[in-house]
């Protein structure tokens, strides 16, 4: 067997090049040392004057929670593909013979960021170099929420009557391993999806309530350009219209209109979003046990033209990115989810960038 060296190396990344490497393609585009004072703020490592082996660079240890979030990968999992991949180590800019970080220093990283809530810092830096790209929030905001499954808890009625009154049930507190594995902050709730037609052609007489567990991501995307402007994670069964007077409504669009469904149509929203300034565009309910008049109809599906942009982000990040929640405890879960808005809005600005230098 013909032992390899480094043209053989060179070659196969220039053949990784030609087939469209994604993470070549972000290394060009995304200027990732934007991240660097704000890693730095919130890391606050030593000059490494009282000596111990230096930390990895904090740009290096953040990209590799891009590929993490890409890919949707644990840390093991992270930790031997960056040994095994090329385009990972490129991405890295590793050389086969240099030290890889480690699944628990990748853990100690993430978790050192979470705890000091950097997490909505990163974005919004993201967010201006979006801005100063050009990508101006304009033609008006969406707004939507999706389910984010967690692994399922198998607790008892008791401790699930203390979980929702905030407390945490007595025989957790007595054993520390069994409530650290524990995930007080995750709900269940109903999701509800249309009913498909039987087998002899009939419909059902009502739609499917399917129970779920986890958390909810709620977001605004710009009309324009579909980037995620603001965001927010909360507990499953959390109101979504709630949400939209809690800081979700992005004051900065061009654009005074608010497009949402049914579930942010309420007078407390379309009050609040009258003396803000914002033009609501929310879908209309259904009159109670009244046929839904026709000029209601054609408005609704008028709007949902509009608001169905955002269902593309949803998708975006489940199928492309396998969006799920393998953490415990809402902190860590807003870490995971910002994360993905962060990757989310760097894949739409290759895209953008793309479609921008070809036209």
């Amino acid at each position: 067997m013909k032992q390899s060296g480094f043209f053989d190396v060179e070659e196969r990344l220039a053949r990784l090049s030609g087939l469209c490497d994604q993470l070549e393609a972000f290394s060009r585009t995304v200027d990732f040392e934007v991240f660097r004072p704000d890693l730095e703020k919130a890391l606050a490592y030593s000059d490494g004057s009282k000596g111990g082996r230096p930390p990895f660079d904090l740009v290096l240890m953040f990209k590799i929670l891009v590929i993490q979030t890409l890919n949707n990968l644990s840390d093991e999992r992270t930790e031997y593909l960056i040994n095994d991949r090329l385009s990972f180590m490129r991405f890295l800019g590793l050389g086969l013979s240099e030290r890889v970080p480690d699944a628990k220093t990748i853990w100690l990283f993430r978790e050192r960021l979470t705890q000091a809530g950097a997490i909505e810092r990163l974005f919004d830096r993201f967010d201006a170099t979006l801005r100063n790209a050009g990508y101006l929030p304009m033609s008006g905001q969406i707004l939507d929420a999706t389910l984010v499954a967690a692994p399922k808890q198998r607790n008892t009625n008791t401790e699930k009557a203390d979980l929702r009154k905030g407390r945490i049930p007595q025989d957790w507190q007595d054993k520390p391993s069994k409530l650290s594995r524990k995930d007080r902050h995750a709900r269940w709730t109903l999701k509800f999806t249309k009913a498909k037609r039987q087998d002899d052609g009939t419909m059902p007489s009502s739609d499917l309530a399917i129970p779920f567990f986890g958390y909810k991501s709620h977001v605004s995307i710009d009309r324009k350009y579909r980037f995620i402007r603001k965001w927010k994670t909360t507990h499953a069964a959390a109101s979504d219209g709630t949400r939209l007077r809690e800081g979700l409504l992005d004051k900065t669009n061009t654009a005074s209109t608010v497009w949402a469904d049914t579930a942010y149509r309420s007078k407390a929203n379309e009050d609040f979003m009258e003396k803000q300034g914002f033009v609501s565009k929310s879908h209309r309910k259904k009159p109670h046990l009244k046929p839904m008049p026709r000029h209601i109809q054609r408005s609704n599906a008028g709007k949902s033209v509009i608001r169905s942009r955002v269902e593309h982000v949803f998708a975006d990040q489940k199928s492309q990115t396998g969006l799920f929640i393998r953490t415990v405890g809402i902190t860590r879960v807003t870490m995971r989810i910002g994360l993905a808005n962060i990757v989310y809005n760097m894949r739409r600005f290759l895209f953008l960038e793309r479609i921008g230098t070809t036209a």
